[in-house]
């Protein structure tokens, strides 16, 4: 197989491409990615010089770079995204412009070129909250932020090209992933990475939202077989069945680092923030797919490598990051 993987320098993809090399040995790995601010291709440096793997910089959004790079390609997986709610709600058209326009050309080219396969990487966000019962695949699209409505269109999109052109398209629809190479905005890096500092650690609200966590190479293996197994024009649920509140999170980081819990500071909710996502995964188990790591090891697996790979995230944690940091939290000025 020739794959293209889009996004392949942030935290999933480069997960994803590390768990394809591993896996398989005949399988050819494209990295398309325009390195944003969370692409980092140290996250690959261990796979950079595997004559399987080839790295190209660029926009899925450039029609020419992306016709170049399917081409002869046999599959995509399109990881590529602005993923972050919190930057969605200060800077929307990104969003749409990388999540919409970018998905469009990428479809584009796939049919030119006659995929095999399309797999779109989304979210369990287009669902919106419920505060009780799972999603389902068939549950109405009820997005609340920009990102989400900017994946939810991708994935209607996507769906409209298998009934309007016949592409073989397949979405997956995970929970939230953790893991390593996580950039530190998303909550369990950032409390991770600021709790080893000793800095405060923002927690939204009252802190009891509740999320379902997925740890990142099982949701690479969900992808895999779907990739290879699902049904064109079919979305399919990824979830672990762990719904833990934000809170029990934020003190069971701090309790595998041993840090004391007046590090935690509430600080204003963000607007339209969901309360909880839950996911009806009995397509994917039908495919077989069953998640392989428990909460409580997946969470003492990724702390363990954020206190190991300190030369990773602090380079990150700085400039940009530094800046961005203070905007989105002023309730921690003076922290």
């Amino acid at each position: 197989m020739r794959l293209v993987v889009t996004g392949g320098a942030g935290f999933i993809g480069s997960n994803f491409i590390r768990y394809m090399l591993d896996r398989y040995e005949d399988v050819e790995v494209v990295n398309l990615d325009k390195l944003t601010y969370a692409g980092n291709l140290a996250n690959l440096e261990d796979v950079a010089a595997d004559p399987r793997y080839r790295f190209v910089r660029g926009d899925i959004c450039d029609p020419e770079v992306v016709d170049a790079t399917l081409a002869g390609a046999d599959a995509v997986v399109n990881f590529a995204a602005e993923t972050h709610v919190d930057r969605s709600i200060s800077d929307p058209q990104a969003f749409i412009r990388t999540d919409v326009l970018g998905t469009h050309t990428l479809l584009e080219a796939a049919r030119r070129h006659g995929l095999a396969r399309y797999l779109q990487v989304s979210t369990d966000e287009v669902y919106g909250s419920t505060a009780s019962g799972w999603f389902t695949e068939q549950s109405p699209l009820d997005p609340s932020s920009p990102y989400a409505a900017s994946k939810a269109g991708a994935d209607l999109l996507v769906l409209a090209y298998h009934r309007t052109y016949g592409t073989p398209v397949l979405i997956t629809r995970s929970s939230n992933n953790y893991g390593p190479c996580q950039y530190p905005e998303k909550l369990i890096p950032l409390f991770i990475t600021n709790a080893i500092d000793d800095r405060p650690l923002p927690l939204y609200g009252d802190g009891r939202q509740v999320r379902d966590w997925l740890y990142v190479t099982d949701n690479c293996a969900a992808i895999d077989l779907v990739l290879r197994e699902g049904e064109p024009g079919t979305v399919y649920n990824v979830g672990a069945g762990n719904e833990v509140m934000n809170i029990t999170v934020t003190r069971q980081i701090l309790k595998l680092l041993g840090k004391h819990a007046d590090l935690i500071r509430f600080v204003t909710d963000r607007p339209g923030h969901d309360r909880r996502y839950a996911l009806d995964c009995r397509r994917i188990y039908a495919l077989g797919w069953r998640p392989q790591v428990p909460f409580e090891e997946g969470l003492a697996r990724t702390v363990q490598w954020y206190r190991e790979h300190e030369d990773w995230w602090r380079p990150i944690k700085s400039g940009e990051w530094e800046e961005y940091y203070r905007r989105q939290y002023p309730d921690l000025a003076g922290d």
